[in-house]
Parts: C-alpha cells; structure tokens; sequence
C-alpha cells in the first residue's frame, strides 16, 4: 500500500501502529524462543516459567508448535516450519532454514511441562468453560512454579466462583512453601475446600516430618483443622451418593416388582420366569440397538425410543402365550404353578443361549444418557441412573391410572375381587386373565431395558433379581401398589447403607433377616389389602 498521499505525521503515526501490531503477535524475543528449545530441560523449564510469568504474547502457539515437533533450531535462532516453510520464531517472518538446522528433542517431562503450560495459558481465554478446564488441570498438578501465572490469573479473573477456584489452587501451592506463614495461611484457605485431591494433600502435609511432611507445630494444627473441615464437607457427598444410589437400585427394584405386582399380588401367579420374560425385554433392546447400527447410524440415539415399546412387546406377548398355553390351567395351585414357571424359566434361559450365545452383549447408551452431572466434587450423577429412575416414576403412574382409571383396570380388580360375580356379569374373566398377565409381562420387559441402560445383557439377567422382587412385593402387601413402590425404595437405599458399612454379601443377608422378622409381624405387609376378595 502506498503512503504518499499521507502527510509526515500521520505516516510516522500509521507506520508506529503497524509496528506495535507486530509486536504484539511476536513478543517472544529472538533469545526467549531459542532458550524455549536448546539446552538441557533444567534450562528449558526455567525459561519457560520465565515466561509463564511475563505471560509473553505468541507462547501459546509457539509451544504448540513444539509439541507438534515443527521446531528447528540454528545457530541464535528458533524457526518454525509448517507445511514446509520455515518463520522465524520471534518475528513470525518467512525465512530459509538454514543448512543444518536440528531438530528440537523433547522428553517426556519436557513434554509434560509444555503441556501443562499451555492448560496454564487457557486461564486467560475469553472462553469461561476453557478457563474452568485449565483451572480442573491446575488442581491436579499445581506446584511453585505454577505460583506467578496463578497470582496474575487470579489479579484477572472476573467470574467469582472461578475465583475461588483459583485461590484453592493457590492455598494448595503455599501450602508446601518455605515460609512458615504463607503455609499457615495456606492452610486456613484449605479448610474450605470441597475436593478429594485437597484431602489427600492435607494427609500428606500431616505424615511425620521424617517422611516429608509438616514440621512446625501450629501448621500441623491448622492442617488438622483443615483436614476434619474437608472431610466434613466430603461426608456429604458420600451421603448424598449412597442414598442416590439407593434410590436407583430401588427404581430398578420398582420396574422389577411392577410386573410382579400384577402377576402376583392381583392374579396370585408365583412366576418363576418373571426374571426370564424381563431378560427377554432387554434382548429385545439389543435387537433394536443392533438394527439401528446396521440400517439408521445417524438415528442411533433415538434407538432407544423404539425399544421401549419393542421391549414391552415382546415380553408381553411371550406372558400372553405362557398364560394361554400352561398357567390358564393352574390358577389356585400356587406350588403347582410355582414348579410350571421354574421349569418355563429354565426353557426360556436355554432357548436364549441358543439363539443369542450363552455370552453377555453389551447394549449402548445413547449419547444423550452417557456421561453425567456432578452436583459435588466427589459426587456425580450419571445421566443414566437419573433416566431410569424418572421412567420408573413414569411407569408406575401409568400402571396407577390404567388400574384405576380405565375399563381393563375395572375388570381386572373386579376379576381379582371375585371372579364368580364379575363373570355373572358379563365380564370375560379368561380374556382378562390374559390381558393382565400379558401387561405385567410387558412391564417386566420394561425393567429389562431399563436394566440394559447400566449393565451388560445375559441370559442369567433375570436371576439376580427375581427374588429380590418377589420381596418387594411381599414387603409392600400383596396387590398394593404404593406398598410395591415404598418397599422398592426402602429396599434399595438400606441395601446401599449396609453395603458400605457390612459389604454386599452381609447386607443382603441383613436385609433378608429383616424382612423375614417384618413378616413375622406384620404378615400383610406394609399395606394390607382393602375390601374382600372371593376366598375371604
């Protein structure tokens, strides 16, 4: 561009901005690059923290091009080389490489410096997620080196959570300083920490001064302090996790125990092979899943829409055929029907590992349930989790107003009640039969996907939760759905609680005995059944 038409001074002006503009996009210094790259990485590391803490412009994308090995050095010069052409490292001008310019050698520490610089260098992004995820690295390999670009990082930071985020890192650094008073202060800042990795810092601030850790006496008091503090406010974390966790494995319990309810509790089938009609729920999900990877991959998250009801089916339909076909002739012989089911589970679990493998599969999550929220730093929810446990609530109030709201719901209490009277009255009492064994089946399939979600699919899926329904179903009353959901529930967060304090095999015995006394006492359960029914 020609500047002739400019007078003297706004020349000299335009040709000062252009300059600064340079200046700007190149600040690394001809000596500052070079001492980035050659020599020993003693040498290296200190010139790079140097310039850490002047926060030079162009580092980042200098040290980018180090990580990517497109680096050369040469007599007092760092050059970059892209795409074959070579820059100068300073001034980011075109130049020749020269004859005999080396290669930049990078170890695995040098590596793992540079990387850890460039995380660093994100705590100045306009992005408030990258400074977040720089400040999540910083947590967990913070030292003194890092100390200066967290001081300017936390004199530039405007969000207030990050903030405090930032201080946590930097009461983390002090707290291995040399001054006695920066590693009390350090220490007071630590007590409201809300992280694992503070906690472990503390113990190990707290070993014996022989073993490295804090040697002077009020320090080690104010880490103590510190320590209970963290672990206070961890605790509930863990709380919030177990009950969690509890609550999930009561809304599978629910799902389980759903289809029972009606099975058992109204039409008083024992169904062995309720557990098998929910594996095939989930062989079902499978089968879904696979057709949406081989014929609509870029519908693949939507697969499970479809298989919720393909689940309910196929289950259902499969109860249908069983109830047609052997349990319609048995009704009012519990021990016979008992034995009919087991042998039709062990039919069922065979004609599976024919078909499908006697190996697990693995059913997907969609992307929209992988991954999870973390509500604490040590407590995270998985999306999954939280989806079964909300389908669970969806599915019990609409098994709730199909039993009490619709006409097949009529018949089927009515049926239950005394099927002599409703026969008398019009009611086709073997085509209700089928229809309410069918929708417990159905719902079985329904526990089947949901249980798909968290685990792998087997053939022996079912095994590991037909008697815990059974119990549930027990616990809560016979044919009471809101005691089938407040066993579900408190069956699920006590067996959580005993895990953690008696391990899984003690707990399931401890909730066993338990039952085993509340039945005792209460042998209707939770919920007694209301009104009479045809054998009172």
């Amino acid at each position: 561009m020609s500047l002739r038409w400019l007078n003297g001074g706004a020349r000299a002006l335009l040709l000062l901005c252009m300059s600064l503009v340079a200046a700007s996009s190149f600040a690394l210094t001809r000596d500052q690059a070079l001492a980035l790259v050659k020599g020993e990485n003693d040498e290296r590391i200190a010139a790079l923290s140097a310039s850490l803490t002047r926060g030079d412009d162009g580092l980042a994308a200098f040290l980018q091009a180090v990580l990517d090995d497109e680096v050369k050095f040469a007599g007092d010069k760092a050059y970059v080389v892209h795409d074959g052409k070579a820059h100068d490292a300073a001034t980011g001008a075109d130049t020749a490489l020269p004859d005999g310019a080396e290669d930049v050698i990078n170890s695995n520490q040098m590596r793992r410096e540079v990387e850890g610089a460039l995380a660093a260098l994100k705590l100045f992004s306009k992005d408030l997620a990258e400074r977040r995820e720089a400040i999540k690295a910083l947590k967990e390999e913070a030292d003194e080196t890092r100390l200066p670009i967290i001081e300017k990082a936390l004199a530039t930071e405007t969000d207030e959570s990050l903030k405090a985020q930032l201080t946590q890192v930097r009461a983390a650094v002090l707290v291995s300083s040399t001054d006695v008073a920066k590693r009390l202060d350090a220490a007071r800042s630590l007590a409201g920490s809300l992280t694992p990795a503070t906690k472990t810092l503390l113990m190990e601030r707290l070993k014996p001064a022989t073993e490295g850790g804090e040697d002077d006496v009020a320090v080690r008091s104010q880490l103590g302090l510190a320590l209970q503090a963290v672990e206070s406010r961890l605790a509930w974390g863990e709380r919030f996790g177990v009950m969690f966790t509890g609550l999930s494995l009561g809304s599978i319990l629910l799902l389980v125990a759903l289809g029972l309810a009606i099975t058992y509790g109204l039409m008083g089938v024992i169904n062995m092979a309720h557990g098998e009609l929910m594996m095939i729920g989930a062989y079902a999900t499978w089968l879904v899943q696979n057709a949406f990877k081989a014929y609509w991959p870029g519908a693949f998250d939507a697969y499970i829409l479809v298989a919720i009801p393909a689940a309910f089916f196929a289950s259902g339909l499969v109860g249908a055929a069983l109830e047609r076909s052997v349990i319609r002739w048995l009704y009012g012989r519990p021990l016979e029907t008992l034995l009919a089911t087991w042998g039709i589970s062990l039919v069922l679990m065979q004609g599976v590992r024919s078909l499908f493998g006697a190996q697990n599969v693995q059913v997907e999550n969609p992307n929209w349930l992988s991954g999870g929220v973390q509500v604490m730093s040590n407590l995270t929810l998985p999306f999954n989790r939280i989806a079964i446990v909300a389908f669970a609530v969806l599915v019990l109030v609409g098994v709730s107003l199909l039993i009490a709201k619709t006409r097949l719901g009529l018949f089927v209490r009515g049926v239950t009640q005394n099927r002599k009277m409703a026969a008398c009255v019009g009611v086709n009492t073997a085509r209700i039969d089928t229809y309410a064994f069918a929708l417990g089946s159905g719902i079985a399939g329904l526990a089947g996907c949901a249980l798909s979600q968290v685990g792998n699919v087997g053939p022996d899926l079912g095994q590991g939760y037909i008697v815990d329904s059974f119990m549930v179903v027990v616990l809560g009353g016979v044919g009471q759905l809101a005691g089938t959901v407040y066993a579900a529930m408190g069956l699920g967060v006590l067996n959580k609680l005993l895990e953690g304090w008696q391990g899984a095999v003690l707990a399931k015995i401890m909730v066993l005995v338990f039952i085993v006394i509340f039945i005792q006492k209460r042998p209707q359960g939770i919920f007694a059944m209301k009104g009479r029914s045809a054998e009172a």
